[in-house]
């Protein structure tokens, strides 16, 4: 994969956090969201996912010298998408969509997001120690 390309994934990634969490969280005005996994997708998560996607992006134009940041960027994927099986495990994402169809658009989505971008940030990792 070029440099280009793996630059713009990191983007991408910091992208999706920060205008999913605006998006889906209605400028952070939506109960449905963040009562659904307070723990998780509370206010204070959800801005720190909005500061994770910020460290993607500065991360973007140096990733070639920040292998070990990669690897703290596969636990922070990883980490969410085990937080995602454990509450899509315990939930209905039916009852979620009922209540707010951008909580359930959310609920359907992040893990796979998550784990997309886990897959992308772990072929950086590898790619780097060559």
């Amino acid at each position: 994969m070029k440099t280009s390309i793996i630059k713009k994934g990191f983007i991408a990634a910091g992208l999706s956090n920060i205008v999913g969490v605006l998006l889906f969280s209605k400028l952070f005005t939506n109960q449905i969201l963040m009562n659904q996994d307070p723990e998780v997708m509370g206010a204070f998560g959800l801005v720190m996912i909005m500061f994770w996607g910020l460290a993607f992006i500065a991360a973007s134009d140096k990733f070639q010298s920040l292998r070990w940041l990669v690897g703290v960027f596969i636990l922070e994927k990883i980490s969410y998408v085990i937080a995602y099986v454990i509450w899509f495990s315990n939930n209905s994402i039916l009852e979620v969509y009922e209540k707010d169809f951008f909580a359930g658009i959310f609920y359907s989505v992040y893990g796979l997001n998550d784990f997309i971008f886990f897959l992308f940030f772990s072929y950086v990792f590898l790619k780097l120690k060559k």
